[in-house]
């Protein structure tokens, strides 16, 4: 069979072509025919009022790799893309994401996090469907929007709530916080609060992983690396040096974007020349994939091959997940930037409701079922914050802990105790 990613179709660059220098009108989702923007030929172009003087490229023709993947499944066996357990655990999955969100909304508000908190709702269909295919042993990299990831990859709801308020037995011990989530348990490497800081990292995973299997013999070294960022990331220079060296070293990594179209707050139409993030892969020698983020099991089947590739040693694939953000940017954000109209056409499109509509009417399972599922994540997240609130905060004594690879002459003081210890240390400073 062959592979799924042969039905993306790339365009070559022309240099004897010139370049139009005619200004083309932007793609608006609200009104174009297809399911999902960008993942079909049938897309229409209107022109935005207030944006009309900007330059855009159009989008050209493109087939959704997991349209390829379903209709060949359809010729092959049935319509269906998952068994009753898969549904079950990608349901719950969501659920759990989704409803963890939510609480973090309310505890935040409640004053029980603080700095800046940002939320993943909408986006649920990536998390789910590219990390329940990994193995504990795989490696995910995440973005300061990293609560769902870790969720996803198995570190417990207690441990990521607690680590948002703060609380030693959080999965940092409570000096994370909401941005850098990380578990060596579970090979999360972690949340960065700087975009693109996390790529790199990736790719040194990945390295680690080759370095073994290729250097150190270790064939049964199998291990995967995801590395998620967003649309705002892809102008930035780790990104386009990291492709290169994951093409050049055929590294076992999948770079996933997270396109929800508009970063912190600038459109990703005014953001950058071409917006098919997909086509910068092909422009270092591995597959590009467009897929739509909002569609669970489009974004399992083409994680799937993607994931395969890279275990199988045949190298990086980069993947645009077009999905959306159904809160701001942060929950300090008031979300005024966005329009009502293109908010409310993506909640249309839940990723959660729309797998639990594809569940129910394949018979994959009964509205019951789905229930009990949903009532065991809202105790699920009950307790999580009941052990949160409840757990102790750091001793200052944990004050300079993982700053310092050596804290003498500095942390520590002539007596062997920690200089933070002493009263007079932290006069004039925060209360700890």
């Amino acid at each position: 069979m062959a592979s799924a990613f042969s039905a993306t179709k790339f365009t070559p660059f022309n240099p004897t072509t010139p370049r139009s220098h005619h200004k083309q009108p932007l793609f608006d989702p609200l009104k174009t025919t297809s399911s999902f923007p960008g993942s079909t030929r049938k897309l229409r172009f209107t022109t935005f009022p207030t944006l009309n003087l900007l330059n855009s490229h159009r989008r050209s023709p493109v087939v959704a790799v997991s349209e390829a993947i379903e209709e060949k499944k359809l010729k092959l066996t049935s319509n269906l893309l998952i068994t009753k357990e898969e549904g079950l655990e990608l349901y719950e999955d969501m659920v759990l994401g989704r409803a963890f969100e939510d609480m973090c909304a309310q505890m935040y508000y409640r004053g029980k996090m603080f700095g800046f908190v940002h939320l993943y709702n909408g986006q649920e269909a990536v998390s789910t469907g590219f990390i329940k295919l990994l193995k504990k042993e795989d490696y995910v990299v995440s973005t300061y929007r990293d609560h769902v990831h870790a969720l996803s990859k198995g570190v417990s709801a207690r441990a990521v709530m607690s680590e948002l308020f703060g609380k030693t037995t959080g999965c940092c011990r409570g000096q994370g916080g909401s941005m850098h989530m990380f578990s060596k348990e579970h090979n999360v490497l972690g949340g960065f609060a700087f975009i693109g800081e996390g790529i790199p990292v990736a790719t040194g995973a990945a390295f680690t992983s080759k370095y073994k299997r290729a250097v150190l013999k270790e064939t049964d070294s199998e291990d995967v690396t995801l590395a998620f960022f967003g649309d705002g990331t892809c102008n930035n220079g780790q990104f386009f040096e990291c492709l290169n060296m994951a093409a050049l070293w055929k590294l076992p990594i999948v770079f996933v974007v997270e396109n929800n179209l508009w970063a912190i707050g600038m459109s990703h139409l005014r953001a950058t020349s071409d917006p098919e993030i997909w086509k910068k892969g092909p422009a270092f020698g591995m597959p590009g994939v467009h897929v739509d983020g909002m569609d669970v099991l489009k974004v399992r089947e083409v994680a799937k091959e993607a994931i395969g590739r890279a275990r199988m040693g045949e190298g990086p694939t980069l993947v645009e997940c077009e999905t959306y953000r159904f809160r701001g940017h942060s929950l300090a954000d008031p979300d005024e930037l966005r329009d009502p109209a293109e908010k409310a056409h993506y909640a249309a499109r839940d990723p959660v409701t729309s797998l639990k509509k594809y569940i129910i009417e394949n018979n994959l399972a009964s509205e019951v079922e789905l229930k009990a599922i949903e009532k065991k994540i809202d105790e699920v997240v009950e307790d999580a914050v009941e052990f949160a609130d409840e757990s102790p905060h750091p001793p200052r004594s944990q004050l300079l802990e993982n700053v310092f690879a050596d804290p003498k002459g500095f942390g520590i003081g002539p007596d062997g105790r920690y200089r933070c210890e002493d009263p007079k240390f932290t006069q004039g400073t925060a209360h700890v």
